[in-house]
């Protein structure tokens, strides 16, 4: 056990004192979390606004004061014709017009629609500050996220692809450059197996892991103000089995690489795209084509962001996630029993 430990305290020398590695660690997290926190946001705020008002009595009076004072748009001014409203967003000059005609004909909508995604936010959310315009007692109400704020969305995918990028991609590369050194061959003739030496090299990336997952459990909760709904404890439990996946993965690719580009090219190939495209992080897996989706299948991150988006934000139970914890735990017997059987033939 002393020298089990040993090699422990040796691998995590070896990372502490590459400063530039461990500001990366520690430093992508936090920057990740700013840029998905403040900058990249799907969030609707001042909408530049024009109102077409050619009826100007009390209900559409109540409905304009309604969209001013929504923190959502900004009504910038008023036209009498919805082909002055148009001729200003062609300009750029505005982003959404609001036309009231009569209270038989309704109210249109014309929304820029360069950005699809965010025309149809914009829409929906005017539809939802006017929604009493003609029904006084039409009311609508969002679960989970009232606010509607981006960061709910962000914060679960960001830990899925922060975790599988540290414990995988550091861990093949740590291996690796091993094996490119030539001292693989001095470790496993020492009196510890050479399985505990690969677990041994694991251990340090795995405590380096949780404290990532902290720092992005506190920065969510106590800078960006994402409510932890669920129970901490099922949060790191099931974190725990998605970085042994990951360990796991880490551990084959490694076998696969003989040299540390090698190693990043297929971490960046099998980790990063996948992560970031078919994990449901940016787009919803559900609006991708058929092929594309059978392929998300097999993305291991997919399946933990949409377990941490239930336990975090939707405070569910661990029976609500079992699919997505039955999943994880199959993936990380296969790739473990796979990548523990191929270092074997290797050794």
């Amino acid at each position: 056990m002393k020298q089990f430990i040993a090699f422990v305290m040796k691998e995590a020398k070896h990372i502490l004192r590459d400063k530039r590695t461990m500001l990366i660690l520690f430093g992508m997290p936090i920057v990740l979390m700013f840029i998905f926190g403040f900058a990249i946001t799907t969030d609707v705020k001042n909408v530049r606004t024009v109102v077409v008002t050619a009826n100007a009595d009390y209900q559409t009076q109540r409905a304009v004061e309604r969209l001013a004072q929504s923190e959502y748009f900004i009504i910038t001014q008023t036209v009498a014709t919805p082909q002055e409203a148009e001729q200003l967003i062609r300009s750029q000059k505005a982003d959404m017009a609001v036309v009231f005609a009569n209270q038989h004909s309704g109210v249109q909508l014309i929304v820029d629609g360069s950005d699809p995604n965010m025309a149809q936010q914009w829409a929906t959310y005017a539809q939802q500050t006017m929604a009493n315009y003609q029904l006084s007692n039409i009311n609508s109400k969002m679960l989970y996220n009232p606010q509607m704020r981006s960061a709910y969305n962000f914060v679960p995918a960001i830990m899925g692809m922060l975790l599988m990028l540290v414990c995988a991609m550091m861990t093949s590369i740590s291996i690796v450059r091993e094996k490119e050194r030539g001292t693989m061959e001095v470790l496993l003739v020492s009196p510890v197996r050479p399985l505990m030496v690969i677990v041994a090299k694991a251990v340090p990336y795995l405590v380096l892991a949780f404290a990532i997952l902290i720092t992005i459990l506190l920065m969510a909760r106590f800078v960006l103000d994402v409510p932890l709904a669920g129970s901490l404890f099922w949060i790191l439990a099931v974190s725990t089995l998605y970085i042994l996946l990951a360990l796991s993965l880490g551990l084959l690719i490694s076998n696969v690489a003989k040299t540390q580009l090698v190693a990043l090219l297929l971490s960046a190939m099998v980790l990063l795209m996948p992560v970031v495209m078919l994990s449901g992080m940016l787009f919803p897996v559900e609006s991708m084509p058929r092929v594309l989706q059978w392929i998300a299948a097999v993305v291991p991150p997919r399946y933990y962001i949409q377990a941490m988006r239930k336990l975090m934000i939707m405070g569910v139970g661990i029976g609500d996630v079992a699919q997505e914890v039955g999943v994880l735990a199959l993936m990380t017997v296969v790739l473990l029993t796979v990548a523990l059987k191929k270092f074997n033939v290797r050794l």
